[in-house]
C-alpha cells in the first residue's frame, strides 16, 4: 500500500511541476521546460535500471512507471499546445546528449586510469551502460511519439472524450514501449521477466492518472486546443508544424498561383529596388515586357483551361531561358516581365532566345506553337525612375505588336530631357530574324 501511495505522490508532484513550468513558457521560455525534461530523462533511466519496488503483480520501477509515463503525457501536451516542430526539438537534444556522454566516457576510460581517492570509486563502465540505455530509450521514445501523435489524430475522429482519447493513445504506446525498453534492460542489466509484466500493469495505471491530469489541464488551465485531424506518419514531424505551414505561406506570398512565377506585387516591390541598386553601382538594368500574341483568340477558340495551359508553358520557357540573377514576373493576364542586370546587347540576345524558343515549341494544351512580342528598355538610357523604365518598355511592346508581332522592339534614346515621364521617346522596332 505504501508503494502505491508513494507512486501516486510522485505522479502528482511530477505533473504539477511540469505543468507549472509549461504554463509559464511564454514568460520564461520553452528552454526551461526542455532542460527540466532532460534532467528527468537521466533520473528516469537510472531508476528504471536500478530501483524497483515489489508489488503484488510484479516488480515496478518509479522511473519507468511514473516518470516515463508522465514524460509521454507532457510531450503530448507540448504537441497539443504548441506543435510537432517544438516537440521534436528535445528529442534531438536528448539523443545527441546521450551519444556525447558515451563518447566522452569512452575516451576517459581508454586514455588513462583515474587517481585513487578515499571513498570514491568512479565506475566508467556504469556510465557506458547508462549511456547505452539512454540512447536506446531515446530511440524508442522517438518511435513512441510518432505513434502517439498518429493515434491521437486518428482516434480523435471517433473519440470525443478528451480523457478517453489521451488514455487510449498513452496505453497503446506504453504497451509497445514496455516491450521495447524491457528488452534493452534485460540484455544490458539482466532485469527479470517479472519486471516486464509488473511494469506494464503499472504503466497502464499511470496512464489513467496522467490522462486525467492532462484532461484537467486542458479543460481548466489552458482551454484552447488544436483541432484534431487525421494525419499520416509522414506529416507528424513535418507538415503538422505551424512553422512549416508558415514557411510555406511565406514562400507563396508574392507568387503567382498559375505559373509559380513572382506576381505583380513582387514586381512593383523589387523593380524600384533593383533600379536603385543598378544606379548606385553604375550598372545597366534591362526590362523586358513579354506578351503572348493573339491570346484572346486562343481563349475564345479553346477555352480558358487551354488558355491557362498556354500561359503556364510560356512562363516555363521564359524561366528556362533567363540567366542567373534575372527576375521573372507574371505582370498580368498573358503578359510577363523580366528584369535583369543586362547590357542592351545582352538583353536583346536574351529576348531573341526567348522569342525563338516560344515560336519553335509546341504548346502541350494547344497542339501547336504560339508567338510572343517583346518590348525592351534599358537603364540608364533615358530612364532615371522605374516608372519611366516601365513606360518605355511597355511602349516598345506596343510597337512590337503594331509592327507585326513575333518580334522584339527596343526603346530608343530619342530626344528630350532624361527625367521626362510624360511618355517615351521614339521606339526602334527590331523585327524577328
Amino acid at each position: 500500500m505504501f508503494g502505491f501511495f508513494a507512486l501516486l505522490v510522485q505522479g502528482i508532484i511530477y505533473f504539477a511541476l511540469m505543468g507549472t513550468v509549461f504554463r509559464a513558457r511564454h514568460s520564461v521560455g520553452l528552454g526551461v521546460f526542455f532542460c527540466l525534461l532532460g534532467t528527468m530523462h537521466f533520473l528516469e533511466t537510472y531508476l528504471a535500471a536500478t530501483f524497483f519496488i515489489e508489488l503484488p503483480f510484479g516488480l515496478i520501477s518509479p522511473g519507468s512507471t511514473v516518470m516515463f509515463t508522465g514524460k509521454l503525457a507532457v510531450f503530448l501536451l507540448l504537441y497539443i499546445k504548441e506543435d510537432a516542430e517544438a516537440m521534436r526539438q528535445p528529442i534531438y537534444g536528448l539523443l545527441s546528449g546521450n551519444v556525447l556522454m558515451i563518447a566522452l566516457g569512452l575516451i576517459l576510460r581508454l586514455s588513462s586510469s583515474p587517481a585513487n581517492l578515499p571513498g570514491y570509486n568512479p565506475d566508467l563502465g556504469f556510465i557506458d551502460q547508462m549511456g547505452l540505455l539512454m540512447v536506446w530509450g531515446t530511440v524508442v521514445l522517438y518511435i513512441d511519439l510518432i505513434a502517439m501523435i498518429i493515434l491521437y489524430e486518428r482516434l480523435g475522429k471517433h473519440v470525443r472524450n478528451t480523457f478517453l482519447l489521451i488514455f487510449i493513445s498513452l496505453a497503446l504506446v506504453l504497451s509497445f514501449d514496455q516491450a521495447a525498453f524491457w528488452a534493452g534492460l534485460h540484455i544490458l542489466t539482466g532485469v527479470p521477466a517479472t519486471a516486464f509484466y509488473g511494469g506494464w500493469i503499472a504503466k497502464i495505471g499511470a496512464a489513467v492518472f496522467f490522462a486525467a491530469a492532462l484532461a484537467f489541464y486542458l479543460r481548466f488551465v489552458e482551454r484552447s486546443t488544436l483541432p484534431v485531424r487525421a494525419r499520416g506518419a509522414v506529416d507528424v514531424f513535418d507538415r503538422l508544424t505551424y512553422r512549416h505551414r508558415y514557411e510555406i505561406l511565406v514562400e507563396q506570398v508574392g507568387k503567382d498561383a498559375l505559373t509559380g512565377l513572382q506576381d505583380r506585387g513582387a514586381f512593383d516591390g523589387q523593380g524600384p529596388a533593383m533600379l536603385q541598386a543598378a544606379a548606385r553601382f553604375d550598372r545597366p538594368i534591362s526590362l523586358l515586357m513579354i506578351d503572348i500574341d493573339h491570346f484572346k483568340a486562343i481563349n475564345d477558340s479553346h477555352g480558358h483551361v487551354v488558355g491557362d495551359g498556354v500561359i503556364r508553358d510560356v512562363a516555363g520557357m521564359i524561366a528556362a531561358e533567363k540567366r542567373e540573377g534575372d527576375q521573372v514576373f507574371r505582370y498580368g493576364g498573358e503578359e510577363f516581365a523580366l528584369l535583369g542586370t543586362e547590357t542592351p546587347d545582352g538583353a536583346m540576345a536574351l529576348a531573341e532566345r526567348i522569342r525563338t524558343r516560344v515560336a519553335a515549341s509546341e504548346i502541350s494544351d494547344l497542339g501547336h506553337a504560339v508567338t510572343i512580342s517583346i518590348g525592351m528598355a534599358t537603364f540608364p538610357a533615358r530612364s532615371i525612375s522605374f516608372r519611366n523604365l516601365l513606360i518605355r518598355a511597355d511602349a516598345a511592346l506596343y510597337a512590337a505588336k503594331i509592327g507585326g508581332r513575333n518580334r522584339v522592339a527596343v526603346a530608343s534614346g530619342g530626344e528630350g530631357r532624361p527625367d521626362s515621364e510624360k511618355g517615351p521617346a521614339a521606339e526602334i522596332v527590331r523585327p524577328s530574324v
